[in-house]
C-alpha cells in the first residue's frame, strides 16, 4: 500500500490544496504482518470524508484505515473540506463542488483509479457522514454504496443547537437549510431514480446525534432503498469509528 500526499492547484477553490490517498500494492510480500488482495488495472475507490473538527489527515492519524484498505485491496481518498458541511458555502468556498466534482477527477488524473460506478463508494463520519449521504443521494449514478457513521442526519437541528456560527457561514444569516442540502428531502428525490446507492448508517447508542439518525432511518425505511441500519454500544468517538469502518469496507465490497 502506498500512502500519497497529493498537492495540487484547485480551480474550484482558487488555491493550492491537498488530498491524502492510500493506493493498493499488488503484492504485500515481505511486509511483516500485512496481507492484501489488490486486483485489476484500476482500483476500486472509497471517498472518505472527515468531521467538523477534522481535516484531510485525521482518518489517517486516528484510525487504521491504511491497514484496512490494504486488507481489502481498495484505494481511499481523504480530502479536506474545513467546516463547510460539504456545501458551496454562502460565506466561504465552494466545497461541495470541490469534493464532489474536482477531487475525484484530479485523483483519477494522477492515479490508477476506476471511474466505474460499481467500483466507487463514499463514506464519512459526523459532518462527513452528512456529506457522504448528500453527495451519494445527489449523484446516485456515481456511487454503488454510501455509509454514514454517526452522521449529522438533521443538519437544520444540528446548526441551530450545536453550531450556529458555522450554520451562518454555510447556509446564510437565516441559517435555513434548503431542500437540496437536506437529507430527508434528498432521500425522497433520489427514491424516484432508476438507480440508487445501497445505504448504510451506523450509530452509537450513546451518541448525541442518535435521535436525528433514528428519524432519518425511519425516512429511508419508508422508501425503496437497499438500506441497512446498525446501532451499537458507543458514542461520538474514534474508537467507535475505527471499529466500524472495517465493517463498512467489507459491506461495500460485498464481503458480508
Amino acid at each position: 500500500m502506498a500512502l500519497i500526499n497529493l498537492k495540487f492547484a484547485s480551480e474550484v477553490l482558487g488555491m493550492q490544496t491537498e488530498i491524502n490517498v492510500v493506493v493498493p500494492q499488488r503484492s504485500t510480500k515481505g511486509q511483516i504482518g500485512m496481507s492484501g488482495e489488490a486486483k485489476g488495472e484500476k482500483y476500486k475507490t472509497l471517498l472518505l470524508l472527515h468531521g467538523l473538527s477534522d481535516d484531510a489527515s485525521t482518518w489517517l492519524r486516528r484510525s487504521s484505515i491504511e491497514r484496512y484498505a490494504t486488507e481489502n485491496g481498495i484505494a481511499v481518498i481523504m480530502p479536506g473540506a474545513e467546516r463547510s458541511f460539504y456545501t458551496d458555502m454562502k460565506y466561504g468556498e465552494n466545497f461541495y463542488t470541490y469534493i464532489s466534482e474536482e477531487v475525484p477527477r484530479i485523483a483519477r488524473e494522477f492515479l490508477p483509479l476506476s471511474d466505474k460506478r460499481e467500483d466507487n463508494f463514499i463514506a464519512g463520519l459526523s459532518m462527513g457522514g452528512y456529506g457522504a449521504l448528500k453527495i451519494a443521494l445527489k449523484h446516485p449514478e456515481r456511487y454503488a454504496a454510501v455509509a454514514g457513521l454517526s452522521s449529522v442526519a438533521d443538519a437544520q437541528d444540528f446548526i441551530e443547537v450545536h453550531a450556529p456560527k458555522v450554520g451562518k457561514l454555510v447556509f446564510g444569516d437565516e441559517m435555513k437549510v434548503p431542500p437540496e442540502e437536506d437529507l430527508f428531502a434528498l432521500a425522497e428525490v433520489c427514491n424516484s431514480s432508476e438507480i440508487k446507492p445501497r445505504v448504510m448508517m451506523i450509530e452509537g447508542l450513546s451518541d448525541f446525534l442518535l435521535d436525528g439518525n433514528l428519524r432519518l432511518k425511519a425516512k429511508f425505511e419508508s422508501l425503496d432503498y437497499d438500506y441497512t441500519y446498525i446501532d451499537a454500544p458507543g458514542g461520538h468517538s474514534w474508537a467507535f469509528w475505527d471499529r466500524h469502518i472495517q465493517y463498512v469496507l467489507k459491506w461495500m465490497l460485498g464481503k458480508i
